[in-house]
């Protein structure tokens, strides 16, 4: 049963007759607890007959643990709930750069909304890395209530404070928003060559993301059958099943063990799709399978993934902003100057193109959230699903977004080896590697409007 003590203090070594009281009470381990510092002897054991009631109640939790610093437990809940490796590196980054310096020896218990509020609006970065951080705490903290270290999370749940701007907002990094042409990406494309460029236009043309298309290998370029009506529709896809994640490893404490390439599965159940190919990329990618001699799709030419930092450095950059003539010279060749072609493409930017031009050829969004790996809100995720119909017409749009180019451009081939052919009805595999012939947009546009003439008849 709680009961109380008598605590004398002590000064230059003795015993005075001042005094405090000590709770006591009997913990659900059996041991006894004790809390100090109480001015009564009715309010030490007001305190210890609390605690043995929420013991009773199951609701109890050890002050020890409530009253533990923030940064003991984040680390804890960083080294027993594992994520990605990619997740586990953005959580480190954001700990180590924002949150551990404010709150790493600030008790659980003291956590307030109004306090955190407060520092999330003066940290020094952008809007959405702010949420991240709070986001992250609340995670955290609620893993802390979960484990039975604090009683409530004060941050789930809450809108945050938007910092007040006196002058007007920096226009958002252009980089990574713009929408390019299909002219530009084929220009960029045909400049980085045949394995290079198909990544782009594989990119701007199904909306796969850096690592996905890391992830590709031989055996995930298959075709997709379906049946419809009396008989089956068919198309190739790249099948997306995992992706190439580069991160910062670290150890279960947080230490930085250096920059890693690891294979691992997709973010979600959303992301593992089939994407599906318009014929002429199709084509691309049976010309690629034939002359790539590695498993690896979309690696390097030494048959290596790609590190993030080389391929925008040194690849895309170079085609896309251009760069200066470089003169021959002892250990150097010749370089042409190359003019800019697409100043500020990115991968993501690719991925962003692809998404409009799908808007802009009014693809359902039931194929839409399917083709870029999104879960789509709401219960018409539930009831709506993509039809033959609506995948032949999203491909026709892109097949027309790609000749149109083509016609614009004045080519009817990439790389001066590949030349592009367009039959007016869906091709075998066979059809696609032996077509005889190259067509122009126009001729496209008559064999798709008597492909479309003839499916209506049937």
């Amino acid at each position: 049963m709680a009961h109380a003590e008598k605590v004398y203090k002590v000064r230059n070594g003795a015993k005075t007759k001042q005094f405090t009281w000590r709770a006591r009470y009997q913990r659900p381990d059996g041991s006894t607890g004790s809390e100090p510092g109480f001015p009564t002897k009715v309010l030490a054991e007001e305190w210890g007959a609390k605690q043995e009631a929420q013991i009773k109640e199951g609701t109890w939790i050890d002050p020890d643990k409530y009253r533990s610093p923030f940064g003991q437990f984040a680390r804890k809940y960083m080294a027993e709930r594992p994520k990605r490796g990619r997740t586990v590196s953005t959580r480190w980054d954001l700990l180590d750069t924002y949150i551990l310096p404010k709150w790493d020896h600030a008790p659980l218990i003291s956590l307030n909304w109004f306090d955190v509020d407060s520092w999330q609006m003066l940290l020094p970065c952008d809007d959405v890395t702010k949420g991240h951080c709070v986001s992250l705490m609340s995670t955290i903290l609620t893993g802390a209530v979960d484990a039975r270290w604090l009683p409530i999370n004060p941050v789930k749940g809450r809108q945050r404070t938007k910092a007040v701007v006196h002058t007007p907002a920096a226009p958002a990094d252009e980089d990574e928003e713009k929408v390019f042409t299909a002219e530009a990406v084929l220009r960029v494309a045909e400049r980085l060559g045949p394995a290079k460029g198909l990544h782009v236009i594989t990119t701007a043309w199904t909306g796969i993301n850096w690592g996905e298309g890391l992830g590709i290998q031989r055996e995930h370029f298959r075709v997709r059958r379906q049946q419809w009506g009396k008989s089956h529709w068919e198309c190739f896809v790249l099948r997306i099943a995992q992706e190439v994640a580069e991160y910062e490893e670290r150890d279960e404490h947080g230490k930085k063990k250096g920059t890693v390439l690891k294979l691992e599965p997709t973010k979600n159940e959303w992301r593992t799709r089939d994407l599906d190919l318009p014929p002429f990329l199709a084509r691309l990618w049976h010309y690629h399978l034939a002359d790539w001699p590695y498993d690896w799709m979309l690696c390097t030419p030494s048959g290596k993934w790609w590190r993030r930092n080389n391929w925008g450095a040194k690849q895309l950059r170079p085609a896309a902003d251009g760069r200066p003539e470089r003169k021959k010279r002892q250990g150097c060749s010749y370089r042409a100057e190359w003019e800019p072609i697409a100043p500020g493409m990115t991968m993501r930017g690719l991925r962003h193109t692809h998404d409009s031009w799908q808007d802009q050829i009014g693809v359902r969004a039931a194929l839409s959230f399917e083709q870029a790996g999104h879960k789509r809100p709401g219960i018409k995720r539930v009831y709506q699903h993509p039809t033959p119909a609506m995948r032949q017409a999203r491909l026709d749009g892109l097949e027309e977004i790609f000749w149109e180019a083509m016609g614009n451009l004045g080519w009817s081939s990439l790389w001066g080896r590949v030349s592009l052919v367009k039959p007016p009805a869906a091709p075998a595999e066979d059809d696609l590697l032996n077509a005889p012939q190259t067509i122009s947009m126009e001729d496209y546009r008559r064999a798709r409007a008597g492909y479309k003439s003839s499916s209506e008849a049937m």
